[in-house]
């Protein structure tokens, strides 16, 4: 029972982070920008420090955006009618995005600027051979597009995380497979994850969660981002 209510639990963050992606131009715009500076770093060569850094100037980014958006959600529904604290407590919400958005700017600046000026085939090659920094970067653009793609074409089909045109697990089961098969190079470990990602996906639609289209979408979505990252970017 508390196994299944921590699922249910995180179920419903994940429909709340959806449904504001959805819904909100705003955070829609950081959603896409997020993705393209995460895409971006894998051409430098960050330090983990500075990774961390970027990582949580972003998501102080999106955090902030959401909770704007559930202060303004709160106070429409209180009420409807214009009061000066309710302006106050939206005004404030909306300054915190500001300064999110301003410390982003600048940890961008500082991180990006100098090494746009020395973008050297020195630094593509030890990027290219950070399997960590590039596994990392594949798993976490696999989750962001799901995210997205699920935000995008949800239909009201069971739940966002239990449903939706692509299956996350299959997305992720994937391109855990193609990761391994790239550094493993052996057919028998190839095939052994390649094995358990299409069993990861059959579960889906055994259990009637996802459709075989869907689980599909999924599995093509997960392999092409570990191609792209690992065999042509790598």
């Amino acid at each position: 029972m508390k196994i299944n209510r921590i699922i249910e639990s995180f179920n419903h963050a994940v429909n709340g982070i959806i449904w504001a992606i959805k819904s909100e131009k705003n955070l829609k715009v950081h959603y896409i920008i997020a993705i393209l500076i995460l895409g971006l770093s894998l051409f430098y060569d960050f330090s983990r420090l500075e990774f961390l850094s970027l990582l949580f100037a972003v998501s102080l980014v999106l955090i902030s955006e959401m909770l704007n958006t559930a202060i303004e959600k709160t106070i429409d529904l209180v009420t409807d009618e214009f009061h000066p604290l309710a302006k106050i407590a939206k005004d404030v919400s909306a300054g915190a995005v500001l300064i999110a958005a301003v410390n982003s700017i600048v940890v961008g600046y500082l991180l990006f600027f100098d090494r746009l000026n020395t973008f050297t085939n020195q630094i593509i090659y030890k990027i290219h051979n950070s399997e960590v920094h590039l596994t990392f970067i594949a798993i976490l653009l696999v989750v962001l597009f799901t995210i997205g793609l699920k935000a995008k074409y949800f239909k009201g089909k069971g739940t966002h995380f239990q449903g939706g045109t692509v299956s996350g697990h299959a997305a992720l089961s994937f391109c855990i497979a193609t990761i391994i098969s790239t550094l493993a190079s052996h057919i028998l470990i190839t095939t052994l994850a390649y094995v358990l990602a299409i069993l990861v996906a059959e579960s889906r639609i055994e259990g009637k969660i996802h459709t075989f289209i869907e689980v599909f979408n999924g599995g093509l979505l997960g392999t092409l981002i570990g191609i792209l990252i690992f065999q042509i970017i790598g």
